[in-house]
């Protein structure tokens, strides 16, 4: 399959049962429920991007969130306290962005915010699963580049220096911007 893109990902993830949900909850079509789902993911992944390459509390998270859902899943009993596809901490990021993306999308849609709040709530766990897929799928690439230390602890935000490079391999291939 050629390489799709992320909202392309999301949409066949949701599948057309949880579609027909959204197109309910927002009173229009399936058509127009993809044209939401679509808008909604774009915000999402834009403001994602947006705070990973900010030098801040935000960016740290946000980079440190990209790092763990890199990593490859727990086994066995480890998973009970883990997070939806060891995306605990990416979860959070998305929750916190919930309002903000939103505001946005329906000031774009006129779809009242709380209406878009619900989509997005739906949304989480299908991003999550896309994030998870995508950085698998890639992990002889950008996610175990060389340079990264053996003994790295898994999740951990990188070093000073030199991440930032890896970082936005591992974004493009998540993500699907930066093709080469």
């Amino acid at each position: 399959m050629s390489e799709s893109s992320f909202q392309d990902d999301v949409l066949g993830e949701l599948g057309p049962d949880r579609l027909t949900e959204i197109a309910g909850l927002l009173g229009t079509d399936a058509a127009g429920a993809r044209e939401t789902v679509a808008t909604t993911v774009g915000a999402m992944t834009g403001d994602l991007q947006e705070k990973a390459g900010a030098d801040d509390d935000d960016g740290n998270e946000v980079r440190q969130a990209f790092a763990e859902v890199s990593e490859p899943p727990l086994q066995g009993v480890a998973t009970l306290g883990g997070g939806l596809l060891g995306g605990g901490l990416m979860a959070g990021v998305l929750a916190k962005m919930s309002r903000p993306v939103a505001a946005a999308v329906s000031r774009k849609t006129g779809i009242p915010a709380a209406t878009v709040s619900r989509v997005i709530e739906m949304l989480i766990p299908v991003v999550l699963a896309v994030f998870a897929k995508r950085a698998a799928a890639g992990k002889g690439t950008a996610a175990g580049a060389p340079g990264t230390a053996p003994g790295a602890a898994p999740g951990a935000a990188p070093a000073g220096g030199g991440g930032l490079g890896d970082l936005g391999d591992l974004l493009g291939q998540i993500l699907g911007g930066g093709k080469k």
